[in-house]
């Protein structure tokens, strides 16, 4: 019996079709690889024109609170004027204080108390032991090239983006400073370690360099010289957990914070790299005491009263700082031109700073998500409740 070849096994037209279906099979073969190619080609052309991500200079918050923080929802509208990054905060409350959903209405708060805080005392150097613990864990992010204090009381002036250029457009720290010549502040006991000519005041609310801030971080001289000699007098409300000073006439009434950092940089020889005014405006208080000597010791509380739009733009008016010890003016400039003195305020009690965010007085609602502004809605809602109990 004869077998049968291929070609009679298999009519003509069933093997033109398995040709066709061959070369089709290899055209779809070759058609996905060169979209393929192509496709290829303009990701590789992307990736060449679209630069790397770089992150920008970042500005690190550095509050001081007693335990929470009671105008977190007026910084959660300010912080949301920012979309790329450019800032990060830091919380020094007491210690176990913990900024959770119980604590703080602000995302942007959680979890971001520092965790080696210590108990501060008023008048005291736990005070600029507390800024130093604040600065430390701020300089472990290599991003951060600001540090700006805080009080649990201060309030923004401006939107965040107004702030992030004023503050980062100057190589320069702000540092409120200058001669001290008032009797009783400087101890002779500091010298020679902390010469009487290299001695300075000013404001404890400070914008420093990360040149500045790691100064201030790595200072084993200055520092331990402020612990023994810079401490505060001896005020009667005091006497009853403190024995009555032998001769209370010889104390040196030194308050740390308002001398550390200012008397450091000029130890080092560095206030040539500072603008010697601060960007946050304090109104002292001349007239609540009766003793003369303590006359304009603690600055001025705004309430619900005091806060309308009037005093917000009186500050923003303000251009220029007279500094009466060294017969100086400082004016205020901003990128080589004229520009308001100050960023921040302070003391704003919460209702104030809440009257003032809805009353958009501080101009920091901008980029405040409709999230945000339902939240202030229900703080104002609760107050003015209350207020009518």
């Amino acid at each position: 019996m004869k077998r049968r070849s291929n070609s009679q096994k298999f009519p003509l037209h069933h093997r033109w079709k398995r040709k066709l279906i061959i070369l089709l099979l290899v055209g779809l073969c070759l058609g996905t690889v060169a979209l393929m190619e192509t496709q290829y080609s303009r990701i590789k052309k992307l990736a060449i024109s679209s630069p790397p991500f770089v992150q920008k200079p970042k500005i690190a918050f550095l509050f001081i609170a007693r335990n929470r923080l009671p105008l977190d929802i007026v910084w959660d509208a300010f912080f949301q004027g920012d979309k790329e990054n450019k800032f990060s905060i830091y919380v020094h409350s007491r210690p176990g204080f913990l900024l959770n959903k119980a604590t703080t209405r602000s995302a942007y708060f959680l979890g971001r108390q520092v965790n080696n805080s210590i108990q501060v005392e008023w008048g005291e150097a736990s005070m600029i032991h507390a800024e130093r613990v604040l600065l430390q864990n701020a300089l472990e992010d290599l991003h951060n090239e600001r540090f700006v204090f805080l009080s649990d009381s201060c309030i923004p002036l401006y939107n965040f983006s107004y702030t992030y250029d004023y503050i980062m457009s100057t190589s320069t720290s702000f540092v409120d400073s200058f001669a001290d010549t008032k009797e009783g502040r400087y101890n002779p006991k500091m010298h020679p370690v902390i010469p009487v000519e290299n001695w300075r005041k000013g404001s404890q609310w400070v914008v420093l360099t990360r040149r500045h801030a790691e100064v201030v971080v790595k200072d084993d001289v200055v520092f331990p010289v402020f612990q023994w000699h810079c401490k505060r007098k001896s005020l009667p409300e005091f006497w009853r957990d403190h024995p009555l000073p032998a001769e209370g006439w010889k104390e040196h009434n030194c308050i740390p914070d308002e001398h550390y950092v200012q008397t450091l940089l000029a130890q080092e020889g560095l206030e040539g790299e500072i603008t010697r005014r601060s960007v946050t405006h304090t109104e002292w208080d001349l007239s609540s005491s009766r003793d003369r000597e303590r006359r304009g010791w603690h600055p001025v509380t705004y309430k619900l009263a005091d806060a309308t739009p009037t005093l917000i733009q009186s500050i923003k008016d303000i251009d220029n700082i007279y500094y009466e010890t060294e017969y100086r003016r400082e004016w205020c400039t901003s990128k080589g031109k004229p520009a308001p003195c100050f960023l921040f305020a302070r003391k704003f009690t919460r209702p104030a700073a809440l009257r003032l965010l809805n009353m958009t007085a501080l101009g920091v609602q901008g980029g405040a998500s409709s999230n945000s502004k339902k939240k202030i809605s229900s703080i104002s809602f609760e107050f003015n409740t209350k207020k009518k109990k």
